[in-house]
C-alpha cells in the first residue's frame, strides 16, 4: 500500500536504497548468487508493503519483526560461521564506511515524513535522533580512506562506537514509537511511515546494512583473530 507524499520523499529514499546497494556491491559483494538473494529479499518486502502486509501492527508474533530477525539471523551466521567469515573479511572497508554517508539522506526522508505525520518527532534530528552525525562524520573518514589511504584503528574504532550507539538509540525509539504491543511513547503520531511502501526497506534493508558494516569494521579491527587467514 502506497501513502500520498509528495515525489522528492520518494525520490531521495530510492537514492538511499540505490546507495546502500551500491556501497555493498562495491565493498565485494560481487557475486550472483548475493546479488540474487538481495534482489529477491528487496522484491518480497517491496511486493509485502505495496499489499499492505506490514500495516497489520497488532498480529501476533508482530509482522515488522520478519524484517529485522532474518537480517539479524544472517549478520551472525556471516561472522559466526568460519567459511563465510574468510571471505567477509576480504571486503573493502573503504566502501563499508562510505555507507554510513546515507544515513544524511536518511535523515532528510525522516524529517520529511514528520511534516506529513508520517512518523513521531522523536525519531527525527529535531527530536532524540542524532544519528545524522554518524553520516556527517563518515564523509571526512571515507576521503581519508580514498584519498590517503589511513588505516588508524584507534580513530576507526572510536567513531565506530559512537556510530552504533547513535544507531541503536534511534532504532529502539522506532520500535518503541511504532504502533505494536510494544508502543510506548509517541501515541499521538506513532511511527507508521516505515510500515508502508516503499519506505519498509529502511527497517528491512538500509538499517541492517549499517550495522553489518559496523559489526565488520569490529571484527577487523577489534577482535583477535585466530589466525591471519582468517581475519588477514
Amino acid at each position: 500500500m502506497t501513502i500520498m507524499v509528495p515525489f522528492y520523499i520518494v525520490g531521495i529514499f530510492v537514492f538511499c536504497v540505490v546507495y546502500t546497494f551500491y556501497c555493498l556491491y562495491r565493498a565485494g559483494f560481487w557475486s550472483k548468487k548475493f546479488l540474487a538473494i538481495l534482489c529477491a529479499w528487496l522484491s518480497v518486502h517491496l511486493l509485502l508493503s505495496y499489499k499492505g502486509f506490514y500495516l497489520d501492527t497488532y498480529s501476533i508474533p508482530p509482522r515488522f519483526l520478519l524484517l529485522i530477525v532474518p537480517p539479524l539471523i544472517s549478520i551472525i551466521l556471516l561472522f559466526a560461521i568460519k567459511t563465510f567469515r574468510k571471505k567477509i573479511v576480504l571486503l573493502d572497508i573503504k566502501w563499508l564506511v562510505a555507507l554510513s554517508i546515507v544515513r544524511i539522506p536518511v535523515e532528510m526522508v525522516l524529517y520529511f515524513l514528520m511534516k506529513e505525520n508520517l512518523v513521531p518527532q522523536v525519531i527525527t534530528f529535531e527530536g532524540r535522533n542524532w544519528d545524522l552525525l554518524s553520516g556527517i562524520t563518515a564523509i571526512p573518514l571515507t576521503y581519508c580512506f580514498f584519498k590517503k589511504g589511513t588505516r588508524s584503528k584507534k580513530w576507526i574504532l572510536v567513531w565506530n562506537i559512537v556510530a552504533v550507539a547513535l544507531l541503536f538509540n534511534v532504532v529502539i525509539h522506532a520500535v518503541l514509537s511504532a504502533p505494536t504491543p510494544f508502543q510506548q511513547i509517541s501515541f499521538s503520531r506513532p511511527n507508521i511511515g516505515v510500515f508502508y511502501f516503499p519506505f519498509v526497506l529502511l527497517p528491512g534493508f538500509i538499517v541492517p546494512s549499517v550495522l553489518f558494516s559496523h559489526v565488520w569494521i569490529y571484527f577487523k579491527y577489534q577482535v583477535r583473530a585466530k589466525s591471519e587467514d582468517d581475519y588477514g
